[in-house]
C-alpha cells in the first residue's frame, strides 16, 4: 500500500509539474492595451486617405501619415478616445484650408478609428480571460503538489491496529473483510474499513465508528458525511475520521435594506471538510434580488469548490475567474471566509472585498481587517488570507457592509470593537442580535442589508 501511495504521489506530482509549464506557454506578452496606439492612428488614415483622397496631396496628410513621425497624431487619437469622435476643426489647418472632401475623409477616419477600438477592446478582453485561465492552471497546479504532498507525508499504520479492530467488530457481530488507516500531519487519522454484518442486522455507520474508537483506544471517531449510514449483510466500504478536539455553534441575525424585500447578503456555515467548519459571507453590489443572486451564486460556487477539496484561497481565486468569464458586465460581490480547524482551533480568514473580521476572547477583541477588491470586479487578484489561534469560548464575528454603515464617526470598526469589549460573551445567536439591535439603534431605516454571522468555539469534553 505504501508503494502505491508514492506512485500516486509522484503521478499528481508529474501532473503539477506539466500545468505549471502549460501556463508558461502564456506567458510572453500578457500586456493588456490602455488606448489605440500610434500605429493604429496610421493605419486608419492610411485607410481613409485610400478611400477619399485619390491622388491628391494638397493637406500633406497622405505622405505625412506614414513612417515617420506626425505631430497631430496623438493629439486626434486622445481626441476620439475623449470624445468619440474627431470632427473637421480638430483637423490640421492646412487640411480644413484646402480639402475638398473634409467631411468623406473624417467620417471615414471615424470610422477606422471605431473599428480599431473595438479590435482593441476584444483583444484586451481576450488577454484578460486568458490571464484568468493560466492563473488557474497555477492555482491547480498548487493544489496537485498539495495533495501529492499530502499522499507522500500519509503514513499507513494498518498493521498496528488490524488485528484489535476485527477482533472487535467480531465481538458486535461484523466482518471486516480489507481496511486502510493513514496517519497524517499533526497525527490526524483516517480509516476505511469493507465491512459487513454477520446475524443479518443493519447497524449505524456511527455505530461501527464507536466500535473503532474502542478497539484503537484513543480519539474520537465519527463516520465520515459521503460515507453510507447503514452497514448491512453486503460488504461495503465506509470512511472513517478521527474527530476533531473543538465544537462550533454559530448564529446569525439580519435585517433587509429600508424599502427591500429580499436581501443582498447570503451567508452558509458548512461542515462538509473533515474536522473543518467554514463560515462564509457574501454582499452583492447594492440591494434587492439581482444583488442577492450575485451573492448567492458566490456563496454556491465557493461551498461546491471547498467540498471537493479546494484550499480557500485557490477556490477564491477561481471563484473571480468564473465570475470574470461570465460575461461582459462586471458584478462584484465580496467574500468573506472563516476557516476554523477544529483539531487544532486555528482559524484562518481569507477575504475579497469584505468587512473585518472580529474576535472577541479573553485578551479583548482582535479585528481582522483587510482592504481588496471584491469578487467579479476587475482581473486576477489575491484573495488576502489572515491566521489566527482561537480558544476556548472564543466568537468570530463576520458582518456585512450595512452594520459598519450604520454605525456614527468615521473608524467604524472601532465603534464596533468598543460595543464588543463591553458586552457579555453570551451564546452566538444571542449575539448576533444583540449586535444588529446595536447598529440599529443609529439607523432606523438601514441604509443597506445588514447580516451578522457569529460562531463560538468549545473544547470537547
Amino acid at each position: 500500500m505504501a508503494d502505491i501511495h508514492v506512485y500516486t504521489a509522484s503521478k499528481l506530482n508529474d501532473m503539477a509539474g506539466s500545468l505549471e509549464e502549460l501556463a508558461k506557454t502564456f506567458d510572453a506578452d500578457r500586456s493588456v492595451s490602455s488606448g489605440l496606439s500610434r500605429a493604429d492612428g496610421l493605419a486608419a488614415m492610411q485607410t481613409a486617405a485610400s478611400l477619399v483622397c485619390g491622388d491628391c496631396r494638397q493637406c500633406g496628410l497622405r505622405d505625412e501619415g506614414g513612417e515617420k513621425e506626425n505631430y497631430y497624431l496623438y493629439y486626434l487619437l486622445r481626441t476620439f478616445e475623449q470624445n468619440g469622435s474627431v470632427a473637421c476643426e480638430d483637423m490640421p489647418r492646412l487640411f480644413q484650408e484646402t480639402c475638398r472632401r473634409k467631411e468623406a475623409y473624417v467620417g471615414n477616419l471615424n470610422r477606422n478609428l471605431g473599428r480599431a477600438t473595438m479590435n482593441l477592446t476584444w483583444k484586451n478582453r481576450f488577454l484578460e480571460s486568458r490571464d484568468a485561465v493560466v492563473s488557474q492552471f497555477r492555482e491547480l497546479a498548487v493544489i496537485l503538489e498539495e495533495f501529492s504532498r499530502q499522499m507522500e507525508q500519509a503514513k499507513d499504520v494498518t498493521s498496528e491496529a488490524e488485528g484489535a479492530v476485527k477482533r472487535m467488530f467480531l465481538r458486535r457481530h461484523m466482518q471486516v473483510d480489507r481496511m486502510l488507516i493513514l496517519q497524517y500531519e499533526g497525527k490526524r487519522r483516517e480509516a476505511f474499513l469493507t465491512v459487513k454484518t454477520l446475524d443479518g442486522r443493519c447497524v449505524t455507520s456511527q455505530d461501527a465508528a464507536d466500535c473503532l474508537e474502542r478497539a484503537l483506544k484513543s480519539g474520537k471517531w465519527i463516520a465520515a458525511r459521503d460515507s453510507r449510514s447503514i452497514i448491512n449483510r453486503n460488504f461495503a466500504t465506509i470512511r472513517f475520521l478521527e474527530d476533531g478536539s473543538y465544537q462550533m455553534l454559530y448564529g446569525v441575525a439580519r435585517r433587509l435594506k429600508a424599502g427591500e424585500t429580499v436581501s443582498g447578503d447570503n451567508y452558509t456555515v458548512s461542515r462538509k471538510t473533515p474536522g473543518q467548519v467554514i463560515m462564509s459571507l457574501s454582499d452583492g453590489m447594492g440591494s434587492g434580488a439581482s444583488a442577492g443572486e450575485e451573492s448567492r451564486r458566490v456563496i454556491e460556487l465557493t461551498e461546491q469548490l471547498l467540498g471537493a477539496g479546494y484550499p480557500p484561497r485557490s477556490a477564491l481565486k477561481l471563484v473571480n475567474t468564473v465570475l470574470l468569464l461570465t460575461g461582459e458586465e462586471e458584478h462584484p460581490a465580496t467574500v468573506d471566509l472563516c476557516c476554523v480547524d477544529l483539531y487544532a482551533g486555528v482559524l484562518e480568514a481569507i477575504k475579497l472585498g469584505a468587512c473585518a473580521t472580529f474576535i472577541l476572547g479573553d485578551g479583548g477583541v482582535q479585528i481582522l481587517q483587510a482592504n481588496n477588491v471584491p469578487a467579479g470586479a476587475v482581473g486576477p487578484v489575491e484573495p488576502v488570507l489572515m491566521s489566527r489561534k482561537l480558544w476556548e469560548d472564543d466568537r468570530i464575528i463576520m458582518v456585512s457592509d450595512g452594520i459598519l454603515e450604520a454605525l456614527p464617526g468615521e473608524d467604524k470598526e472601532n465603534v464596533l470593537k468598543e460595543y464588543l469589549e463591553g458586552a457579555d460573551r453570551k451564546n452566538p445567536q444571542d449575539l448576533a442580535e444583540m449586535i444588529l439591535k446595536f447598529a440599529e439603534t443609529f439607523a432606523e431605516e438601514p441604509p443597506d442589508d445588514m447580516t451578522v454571522l457569529v460562531g463560538g468555539i468549545w473544547k470537547k469534553q
